[in-house]
């Protein structure tokens, strides 16, 4: 079968053949219905060097999978050939106190994982594949409804890692509070989406790309803001002088963790999503009074059954833009030149 594959890190993705997988005891394949590019790839194709992550290539890429059960290994039970299933992307021991309560994201016993902090997409062969191996049953969750694999896919990471943020920060989100969504790209654009189905707060959409505001518009941000040096203080203008509750910053470079921390209302949730690489000096007057900053990691597999009721129920939807298998490496490259509105997805 063929896989794009990252054989070093720094390089190009490439188009190879490969074995098709089988399953073991415990294990299933699934052929892939589709799997999303994300940027967090590039970072891995571009920035990172040996001993970075706990692991190295090559493997094939491809973290936010969907498809239908191919084969099943000898001892798996509650699934049947053809069933349609999205991947939960983190895999962790499956043993410790965190990945017992769903959070594999958060394992405490690496040298038990299928491989230590990452899955499928990350150090293990992904989804951007015609088939695809998941080393565990427990990793797969059956598709609720009519739900779509082209739907589902993507939204096991951008669907569930903004979800798994806007979920700490609930008590929060009451209908008198103001939210902000700080980049209305591939995570941000469900944020928003979010947002409006499982809180009454108002939403702020923060970014530079007119494109990217007017999506956040149509997908119920009431206000938007494009980013720029006094973009805290409109923020603060508009919820009348006293700041955001809750500011979920997607990008994460210096310029919005500052304007993050001069935008938050006192007692507020500053979260901290993207991976831009940015730091925010913190001492005791750098922030307002007792506002918590925090950083999230994807979420549980427990979080990633509730965003695909969402999306079932027609609550959350995800744009993509779809790329076959053979025109993968456009997807990256459309990404990297921020050409994508919405999501990325590689239709094997």
């Amino acid at each position: 079968m063929q896989a794009l594959r990252l054989l070093d890190w720094k390089s190009t993705p490439v188009l190879k053949e490969v074995d098709k997988p089988s399953p073991g005891p415990g294990q299933v394949v699934i052929k892939v219905g589709a799997a999303g590019a994300c940027h967090s790839d590039i970072h891995l194709m571009d920035e990172f060097d040996a001993g970075a992550v706990p692991w190295n290539p090559p493997f094939t890429l491809g973290h936010e999978n969907a498809g239908w059960i191919s084969e099943i290994g000898a001892g798996v039970t509650g699934f049947e050939v053809g069933q349609a299933v999205a991947v939960y992307g983190p895999w962790g021991c499956g043993h410790c106190a965190h990945c017992r309560i769903g959070f594999e994201t958060l394992c405490e016993d690496l040298e038990d994982a299928p491989v230590p902090s990452g899955g499928g997409g990350l150090g293990l062969d992904g989804g951007m594949a015609e088939y695809m191996l998941v080393p565990d049953a427990r990793f797969l969750v059956p598709l609720p409804g009519d739900l779509d694999p082209l739907q589902a896919a993507p939204l096991t990471d951008a669907g569930l890692t903004p979800y798994h943020a806007i979920r700490r920060s609930l008590p929060k989100l009451t209908p008198d509070a103001t939210a902000v969504v700080i980049g209305v790209g591939g995570l941000g654009h469900t944020a928003v989406q979010i947002l409006n189905a499982i809180t009454g707060a108002s939403i702020i959409a923060v970014d530079q790309r007119e494109s990217a505001l007017k999506l956040a518009a149509e997908h119920g941000a009431d206000r938007t803001f494009v980013s720029g040096a006094d973009t805290a203080e409109e923020i603060r203008k508009a919820t009348g002088g006293r700041g955001a509750d809750v500011i979920i910053d997607f990008v994460g470079v210096d310029a919005t963790l500052q304007m993050g921390a001069a935008a938050a209302r006192q007692l507020g949730d500053l979260t901290i999503v993207g991976i831009g690489g940015g730091t925010l000096p913190l001492s005791f007057f750098s922030i307002p009074y007792e506002v918590s900053v925090q950083t999230t990691y994807w979420g549980g597999r427990h979080e990633l059954v509730e965003v695909l009721n969402l999306a079932a129920r027609g609550l959350i939807h995800a744009k993509v833009s779809t790329y076959s298998l053979v025109d993968a490496v456009e997807a990256y490259e459309a990404l990297k030149a921020g050409k994508v509105e919405g999501r990325a997805v590689v239709v094997p």
